[in-house]
């Protein structure tokens, strides 16, 4: 199928030539003389590229570029002058044209035409091919993302069902130290299950808002546990900070483990006080998050309290984020400090 030009010039003789010559070349040639016809002409039938003249009766190709740009028309412009002045090309090409071949009345301006429109028309074709290739990029993208929410809600909504199986299993339980580890369970799974729903009500389902996810996790803590009863209260103060949802759960597994123990551990039974949890940039790409309280204090070096399984999961997800939970001394309780890179 031949491609379709249209020839904007008001001398017709030249168009006829054009006509000629290009319909030769392999095009289809329709002659418009001003702005309205061409335009016309456009609204009718379709065109792979536009060859314009500078000069016309009662405006310039400059005027009808801005047309062509104002009405969102995007074909290749071939802009013709017959001056030598190279600031109308110049300007033309700013304006939108493709490319611009001068007018002469020798034999070579017409293979110097076909050669412009074949590799204006040939890049047009190109920039289409990118744009569908990008557009297609980007549906692929929100369908992946879209799956990836709904599989995030799925196993968000199944590991609920599991701490609710597991929270009922503590009811029944006759045991303190079953009801204990069952409870501990159920605060595990609750962590991994948050970041799941933080990831399935975000509009990133590949990162995590840290300060967000944490801010549920510390409220799933206290309802786990009678705070009030205990007399104990939980305070955080976070940074706005985003880690991938593998490195997301690693830090709501040791804050878990770290705010179980604290609240198990730190104050004796019947005393009140609170634990602290803070998430800061320390300026240089780093994260400091710190979980502390002002209880009678334990090191890493004192015999864990328990199994030592909490202690045991703290090490464990602190290496897979190529770091380690280091304890300060401190006048009166512990301070456990996590520092992690942003990026891993």
């Amino acid at each position: 199928m031949p491609q379709a030009v249209l020839y904007v010039d008001d001398d017709l003789a030249l168009a006829r030539l054009a006509q000629r010559y290009l319909g030769r070349a392999g095009y289809e040639v329709v002659h418009a003389a001003d702005s309205a016809s061409a335009l016309a002409a456009l609204a009718n039938s379709p065109f792979d590229a536009i060859v314009l003249d500078h000069y016309l009766k009662s405006e310039t190709g400059f005027d009808i570029l801005r047309m062509l740009k104002d009405r969102g028309i995007l074909l290749p412009v071939i802009y013709v002058t017959g001056s030598s002045d190279a600031t109308i090309a110049i300007e033309a090409l700013k304006t939108g044209a493709s490319d611009y071949v001068i007018k002469t009345v020798g034999e070579e301006f017409w293979p110097l035409m076909d050669s412009a429109l074949r590799q204006a028309i040939a890049n047009a074709e190109l920039r289409k091919a990118k744009e569908k290739a990008d557009q297609e990029i980007r549906l692929g993208k929100e369908r992946a993302e879209v799956l990836l929410a709904e599989v995030n809600h799925r196993v968000a909504n199944s590991l609920a069902l599991v701490a609710a199986l597991i929270r009922l299993q503590v009811s029944n339980s006759k045991s303190d130290e079953v009801k204990q580890a069952l409870a501990e369970t159920q605060a595990r799974i609750t962590a991994i299950a948050g970041m799941h729903r933080s990831l399935y009500t975000s509009d990133d389902v590949r990162n995590v808002e840290l300060d967000k996810y944490l801010s549920t996790l510390v409220k799933e803590v206290q309802n786990s546990v009678d705070m009030k009863q205990r007399g104990l209260v939980i305070r955080l103060a976070a940074d706005p900070v985003s880690l991938t949802s593998d490195r997301a759960v690693s830090v709501g597994m040791i804050v878990t483990e770290l705010l179980t123990n604290a609240i198990k551990y730190a104050y004796p039974e019947g005393s009140e006080g609170e634990v602290r949890v803070s998430v800061r940039r320390d300026g240089a790409g780093k994260v400091l998050l710190v979980v502390e309280d002002d209880g009678i204090g334990w090191s890493e070096h004192d015999t864990p309290k328990g199994t030592g399984l909490g202690s045991r999961i703290v090490k464990s997800m602190a290496a897979t984020l190529g770091s380690s939970v280091e304890y300060r001394q401190k006048q009166s309780g512990t301070r456990a400090e996590l520092l992690l890179a942003l990026e891993a």
